[in-house]
């Protein structure tokens, strides 16, 4: 089944996507083709997460299919040292710290940017990467450094933001880059044998920007098949009955079942921006250990906008929150329930580790839709 909207006033009708027709119909077929089977899907998109957590999707689908939920959340992802790293940049005199909301509540090793802030600290939510030169300007007296945390969809407007800073000849702004690729976090997780997944429920927003060729590893290389969706109920069920589909016939593909939103080659052109200021390096991922390529790092003749050279910071030693099972949330070893934490120690009020913080974080959802 393949949807469609329709418009007015070039405005996407999105009833389509919701009607509870189409969603019966979708979940009876979802539970006749998984039969018996016992089948793991994954979701690599925190929104996606939080969609089918909305919709209450995991209580209706079939016993013998689990959706589990993969490292979609870039706050998320972040390792424990760049956050430290990010603290030790706002205890610095005349430094002004600017990131994200998500970004303040997460915990590093002893304290957070939040923390900083109600200890005196000049750390700032910014709604966008624009704000921050604006905020350069505004403070010529003072260096400001950008928290940049985001996967291939934001990283565009971060590339833009530099290139801006640049032409600008903004001497007291500078980015602390923890950008992340998506791909390489889906070949860990493929190739992880501790965790079975028979196919991936792949990002509808990055995939704006990456097309569709950076996934056809995942069939190559592992026989595993990858729908992109949107977010719509009907979005994400279409995506489940064609992966289900494909794991019961032993077709492993790469689909694209969101042509509203993805073209199949993305959008070279931010594509091409983002190289023009960064480069690949390798990245440490909470819950995956350090993958080759997968991060990005500011090109060395823009190197004057790199906080990480232009700051010199120690950086506490890194210890990992005690008994935090967000890692394996993220890797989908266990669900959030199976942390001893959750819901008992870490709530979204007092959170221990990153994936109860996070507006898209896997066990942020659980917490809110659990019932």
């Amino acid at each position: 089944m393949s949807m469609s909207a329709t418009r007015t006033d070039q405005t996407i009708d999105f009833a389509a996507f919701r009607d509870p027709h189409v969603v019966r119909e979708l979940i009876a077929r979802i539970r006749n083709r998984v039969g018996e089977r016992q089948i793991n899907l994954m979701e690599v998109c925190g929104t996606h997460t939080m969609s089918i957590g909305r919709y209450g999707f995991r209580s209706v689908l079939p016993p013998g299919l689990k959706l589990l939920s993969g490292p979609g959340c870039p706050v998320c992802v972040t390792a424990n040292r760049d956050i430290d790293h990010a603290i030790a940049l706002a205890r610095l005199d005349d430094v002004i710290v600017a990131t994200f909301g998500d970004m303040m509540r997460v915990p590093g090793s002893t304290t957070s940017l939040a923390a900083e802030k109600a200890a005196g600290r000049d750390v700032r939510i910014v709604y966008s990467p624009l704000d921050v030169l604006d905020l350069a300007r505004a403070h010529p007296d003072r260096q400001v450094v950008f928290i940049s945390v985001g996967f291939e969809t934001t990283t565009p407007a971060m590339a833009a933001c530099l290139l801006e800073a640049a032409d600008r000849a903004s001497d007291n702004f500078s980015m602390f880059c923890a950008n992340k690729m998506t791909p390489a976090a889906l070949r860990a997780i493929a190739g992880d044998p501790e965790t079975r997944i028979d196919g991936f429920i792949l990002p509808g927003h990055v995939s704006t920007i990456t097309g569709l060729s950076p996934y056809r590893f995942l069939v190559d290389e592992f026989g595993l098949p990858g729908v992109v969706t949107g977010f719509e109920p009907t979005d994400i069920l279409e995506g489940v009955s064609l992966l289900v589909d494909m794991v019961a016939e032993g077709k492993p593909a790469i689909v694209n079942a969101y042509r509203r939103g993805v073209r199949t080659e993305g959008n070279p052109v931010a594509r091409a921006l983002v190289d023009q200021v960064f480069e690949p390096v390798d990245a440490v991922w909470r819950g995956l250990g350090t993958l080759p390529s997968s991060g990005l790092r500011i090109k060395p003749e823009l190197s004057r906008y790199d906080a990480a050279v232009r700051f010199d910071v120690d950086t506490e030693t890194t210890v990992e929150p005690a008994g935090c099972r967000c890692g394996d949330v993220l890797r989908g070893r266990i669900t959030p329930e199976g942390c001893p934490l959750f819901d008992r120690i870490c709530t979204p009020e007092h959170a221990v580790g990153p994936c109860m913080v996070s507006s898209e974080g896997s066990c942020a959802a659980y917490f809110r839709y659990r019932s």
